[in-house]
């Protein structure tokens, strides 16, 4: 089964607890759009069963409890594909003044990033499903352009959509814990493929008022909350050397609430340190040795500061 004919089963999933998750199911130019929490509610449950259309089912993801409330925590056994090939939000949609990150296995079949280059998994699926972090509905415009980057294989397509401002889509940002330890390694040159399985854990905010504020906090719970487990294959000597790098306290932007951050630069995201962008606590556990590398630290004062309790 593909990534996107996996995804596509958790979206019907999705769908068919529209009413009792507070979504809405509608079409637009031929597309299915499920909103999780842009022009409706959502809730926990939607924004669970997001991040697993995310990882096209290949992670398990689920809502634990930690010593200052709730926590989103993500397993895989497959962890490339399902953090990488599929959850990475590394498409970006703009299409007159519609503007989202995509992310979800649809990325797989448009194989457009060079991403796919190193980790493969490019695929000519029948169908694609993909996560909108956006407030408003995809127009034709947007489908059209969407469909017109997949090949022709893919007959159906599926959006999930909801804002980082939305119970729904604060939950599915939170559960790319494991996913930023995977996207910082590969741009640290570590060859990925040589993790075999992976765990990742981060605090749950508040859901934010506003859009700017949810991206502050939501990065803040991975940046200084963040906690992964990765097993590996590798060798000792090389975790020595690329752990300390891993965890976001190895950038020089570390240590202040995102949202300062992104003041300091003007509001340009892109101007920020990427390297940034990784858990607060990394650990390697070498499936070739049974050594234990662990790199980084959690900054509970600074979240608590971050998220105004």
């Amino acid at each position: 089964m593909t990534l996107n004919e996996s995804a596509m089963a958790c979206a019907d999933v999705l769908a068919a607890h529209a009413q009792p998750w507070r979504c809405s199911v509608s079409t637009v130019a031929g597309a299915r759009v499920i909103d999780c929490g842009g022009a409706v509610a959502g809730g926990l449950q939607a924004g669970l069963q997001m991040a697993r259309v995310c990882t096209a089912g290949l992670a398990d993801v689920s809502l634990q409890s930690g010593i200052d409330g709730p926590m989103i925590q993500v397993a895989s056994d497959d962890p490339v594909r399902a953090c990488l090939a599929a959850q990475y939000a590394g498409w970006q949609i703009k299409v007159g003044k519609f503007f989202a990150m995509g992310s979800g296995p649809m990325r797989a079949a448009a194989g457009r990033e060079a991403l796919f280059n190193d980790i493969g998994g490019r695929e000519q699926a029948p169908c694609a499903v993909g996560v909108l972090e956006t407030r408003k509905h995809p127009t034709d415009e947007v489908i059209s352009f969407i469909v017109g980057s997949l090949p022709s294989t893919a007959e159906k397509l599926t959006l999930v959509v909801a804002p980082a401002s939305s119970m729904a889509g604060t939950i599915q940002v939170v559960a790319r814990s494991l996913e930023t330890a995977l996207h910082k390694l590969h741009e640290l040159k570590f060859d990925v493929h040589q993790i075999v399985s992976g765990y990742g854990v981060a605090p749950l905010p508040p859901v934010a008022a506003d859009e700017a504020k949810a991206i502050g906090w939501t990065n803040d719970a991975i940046l200084y909350g963040g906690r992964v487990v990765l097993w590996v294959r590798a060798d000792d000597e090389i975790l020595d050397q690329v752990g300390p790098k891993v965890p976001s306290s190895a950038s020089p932007d570390h240590g202040a609430p995102f949202a300062e951050i992104f003041q300091r630069y003007n509001g340009d995201f892109y101007k920020i340190d990427p390297l940034l962008f990784s858990p607060a606590v990394v650990e390697f556990r070498n499936l070739k040795t049974g050594r234990v590398h662990a790199f980084g630290r959690t900054e509970p004062d600074l979240l608590r500061r971050s998220f105004g309790r």
